[in-house]
This record gives structure tokens, C-alpha cells and sequence, in this order.
């Protein structure tokens, strides 16, 4: 007996790496898949409904039950779409699991406005594309005892920024505060919400010569790892991690904390330059300094 028997999920970018494996996954554990992926290069050009497809027929073929969708997710239609054949289909959703991205690294001075839009569009935009009918189906069923799930994916990036990647960044901080959000709104129907922030080796691993050491990397970083801290969390048994960011790289699992308010000023008036400059340098800076070290600010000349 699977830990997803008579689930429904939907998995975007569910064709190729950490989707695939996510897909191959939760079909082993009971679940009846619609799977999303454009089959797009890394940045997001082109497509292919070949790798949905293949996912697809891979699962039926080893006796389980999956739909392929070849769809731009970040098409509001196509999230539309998903939901419905999940619903006409299979008659019930349980999960949605947003994976799919893109790339399109450069600095922030060398970003075009195309590179810009195209990475926000596909990470949050996509994210909405099926979060908003799915949350309307979970509202409708008025069950608060339900166990959905929706399963975001952020990055390291986001959290802790990345120097070449100001638009990825961006997204995937955004899924950061959606994901929240929706764990705020949603609790009342029964629905979680967490974020996955992954460290995998996908197609680049290929390019590299196969030998020992590749083949042990290959094992260590591979996209399965991060498949089983999504089946943890899509299982009825995670409610309690709500709203959490999880990371998983190799064989270590990690929890991040929810940011909070760490100290206040206030003042009776309002505050002028230099009083509020001696407060803060006497109050927060101390504080500043216990925490981890600013690796902003060490690496600024001068």
C-alpha cells in the first residue's frame, strides 16, 4: 500500500529531472498523475511534448495512471486545463506540485527586460496558473479535515541571493511569500503549503565523463533525493509543516526558520537623521552582529 493510494496529483515541469523523479515517485506510491512539462530548452525556449509523454507512458506501462500535458504553464488556460482533466479524469485532486522554471542568468546591469519577464512569468505566474483553480476546487469541497497539498519550489537563489541570477532570485523569493500566504488563507480547507528549496544534478550531469567519482556524484545528487521529501510532504502526515521552506540537496535535509521581527524602535515623534541613526547603530547593530555574518557588507571596498 502506497502512501499516496487513491491520491490525485498535479506535477508542472513534471517530465525531466527533479520533475520526473517527483512523477516516478508519487506513481510508485499510489498516485494518479497529471503531468505538465513544455519541454522546453533551460530558457525556455522551444518545446516538446516528448518528455511529458515519455514520463507518462513510463508510469503506465509499470501498471500505474498518469496523463501527459504539453502546455505553457504559464498560460492561465493551461492551469485551467490541468485541473479539469485531473477532475474529469480521476474525479478529485489532492496535490499540485510547481516545478517548472527557467533560466536566463546575467547581472542585474546586463538583464534585459525580455530575460526579466520571462523568468518572473514562468516561476510565479505559472505558480498561479494552477494554484487558482485548484484552491477554488479545495474552498468548494468545504472540508477542513482534507489533507491537500500544494508543493512550491524555491532555490537558494531566492534565499540567499545570487549575484547572476537578480531575475530567478526574484521569482523564487516570490514563491517564498506566496507560499505563506497560501498556507495563511487556505488552512480552513484543509490545505497545506510548503516550499522546496532543491540542490540536484539534472542535464548538466550529462555532460560530464562517466566514471567513479561522476557516478557517485551522480548518486549523491540526484533528483530522486528530492522526490522523498516531496512525498513526505504531499502524505497526510505533514500538516504540521505548513508554510515551512524545506531544503534538500544530496542526502541532507534542511528546515528553514520564518522570518520574524528580531527587535522594535519607537519613538514618541517622529524620529530625525541623526537620533534615529544612533539608535539604530546602538540598538540594531549589536544584534546584527550576533547573527550570521553579513557577507553583503564584507564585500564592499572602501
Amino acid at each position: 500500500m502506497g502512501i499516496l493510494d487513491g491520491k490525485v496529483a498535479i506535477i508542472t515541469g513534471g517530465g525531466r529531472g527533479i520533475g520526473a523523479s517527483i512523477s516516478r515517485a508519487f506513481a510508485r506510491e499510489g498516485a494518479s498523475l497529471v503531468i505538465n512539462d513544455l519541454g522546453s530548452a533551460p530558457d525556455g525556449s522551444g518545446g516538446d511534448a516528448g518528455p511529458a509523454q515519455d514520463i507518462a507512458a513510463e508510469i503506465i506501462s509499470a501498471g500505474g495512471k498518469a496523463l501527459a500535458d504539453g502546455g505553457d504553464i504559464a498560460e492561465v488556460a493551461t492551469g485551467e486545463r490541468l485541473v479539469a482533466t485531473a477532475l474529469d479524469t480521476f474525479g478529485r485532486l489532492d496535490v499540485v506540485v510547481n516545478v517548472a522554471g527557467i533560466l536566463r542568468d546575467r547581472m542585474i546591469f546586463n538583464l534585459s527586460e525580455e530575460d526579466w519577464d520571462s523568468v518572473i512569468r514562468v516561476h510565479l505566474k505559472g505558480c498561479y496558473s494552477t494554484i487558482r483553480p485548484a484552491s477554488a476546487y479545495f474552498r468548494e469541497q468545504r472540508n477542513p479535515d482534507a489533507h491537500y497539498r500544494i508543493i512550491n519550489f524555491t532555490s537558494e537563489s531566492g534565499l540567499h541571493g545570487s549575484p547572476g541570477q537578480p531575475n530567478y532570485a526574484a521569482a523564487k523569493m516570490g514563491v517564498v511569500g506566496l507560499t505563506q500566504s497560501l498556507a495563511q488563507g487556505l488552512s480552513r480547507y484543509g490545505v497545506t503549503a510548503n516550499a522546496i528549496s532543491p540542490g540536484a544534478a539534472t542535464r548538466l550531469l550529462a555532460t560530464i565523463p562517466d566514471d567513479k567519482a561522476v557516478a557517485n556524484l551522480q548518486d549523491e545528487l540526484s533528483p530522486d533525493n528530492i522526490a522523498t521529501v516531496a512525498l513526505y510532504l504531499a502524505s497526510d502526515r505533514s500538516d504540521w509543516m505548513t508554510g515551512r521552506v524545506v531544503s534538500a540537496s544530496g542526502f541532507k535535509v534542511g528546515l528553514y526558520n520564518i522570518p520574524e521581527r528580531i527587535s522594535v524602535l519607537e519613538g514618541d515623534e517622529p524620529w530625525g537623521n541623526e537620533a534615529l541613526a544612533l539608535q539604530i547603530e546602538k540598538n540594531f547593530r549589536p544584534l546584527a552582529d550576533g547573527l550570521a555574518p553579513n557577507i553583503f557588507s564584507s564585500q564592499l571596498k572602501g
